[in-house]
């Protein structure tokens, strides 16, 4: 039950700071989903950070629960980021939804594996 709670409080932050991110006024004319995309690779290189410190360091399980799938849980936002791809190509714009998946998912993969590089043994 102690899990429960630990997960919880993490991904009450995590969604805090989605929430946050997504008030910057950021709307590039594009209508590239600039903020979604932001918080997924910042997301994708704190876990890889959290995996790297976890496997490096002693650190408690239920501190790498809290922040992997607490924080990190609830601050990436893939749900959107599918409905906002189902959403530009709906509207005709399928060139900016395939740049967006694409360099979402290239630059996902390298942010987690620079993290690991980083922070890793």
């Amino acid at each position: 039950m102690i899990e429960c709670l630990v997960v919880g409080a993490g991904g009450f932050v995590g969604a805090v700071l989605r929430y946050l991110v997504g008030l910057l006024d950021m709307n590039p004319e594009s209508g590239f989903p600039i903020k979604t995309f932001i918080i997924n690779i910042a997301g994708a290189f704190l876990i890889g950070v959290v995996v790297a410190l976890a496997s490096r360091e002693a650190l408690n399980p239920r501190t790498v629960l809290f922040l992997k799938v607490g924080i990190c849980g609830g601050f990436t936002t893939f749900s959107s980021f599918a409905l906002e791809n189902h959403d530009l190509m709906m509207n005709g714009a399928s060139g900016v939804a395939l740049t967006y998946m694409g360099v979402s998912l290239v630059l996902g993969i390298l942010a987690v594996y620079i993290a690991q590089r980083m922070f890793g043994a």
